[in-house]
């Protein structure tokens, strides 16, 4: 105790943010013993067609749950690594966010790489289990990225036959 005060009322912090999803901002109340990190960026996996499925599904979400899947992405942002309830490993490197949303239940399927989170599929839950071809999804377009990142940069250069 100092003047009063326990050491977590120093150590709690409250910090509002806009969440880059809903335009919303969002109060996150924490206790920390060390400064929070910087958050981890958030990338929308891109497809070959340059789409992005899951801000397209974000996108066609009602605004409340755009807000609830929101508020529980900005939370692994500034708390990872994170564990269950929130989130949940499914192997290989690949991660899900798990969003209650009333009746329904959300999934976002998600790695890490780089200091980014890469949002790679989303859904809603209708089973116990995620169905095995959402899942093979998203472990496609883990492969696709990380496939992605790992190769070199290569210039294409004309050549002339015989030089």
């Amino acid at each position: 105790m100092c003047g009063g005060r326990s050491d977590i009322e120093m150590n709690s912090r409250k910090k509002i943010f806009n969440s880059p999803l809903t335009d919303v901002p969002i109060l996150i109340h924490s206790v920390v013993s060390a400064p929070a990190q910087r958050p981890l960026r958030v990338v929308f996996f891109r497809t070959g067609a340059n789409n992005e499925p899951v801000r397209e599904w974000l996108a066609a979400l009602p605004r409340e749950e755009k807000k609830s899947i929101g508020a529980d992405i900005l939370a692994v942002q500034w708390t990872w690594p994170v564990g269950k309830p929130l989130v949940d490993s499914l192997g290989n490197g690949l991660w899900e966010i798990r969003s209650s949303l009333g009746n329904r239940i959300a999934r976002i399927f998600f790695i890490v790489a780089n200091e980014e989170i890469i949002l790679l599929h989303g859904m809603i839950k209708k089973s116990r289990t995620a169905p095995k071809r959402e899942l093979d999804l998203a472990r496609r377009r883990q492969a696709q990225f990380l496939n992605s990142q790992h190769r070199p940069n290569e210039k294409k250069t004309k050549r002339t036959p015989g030089k």
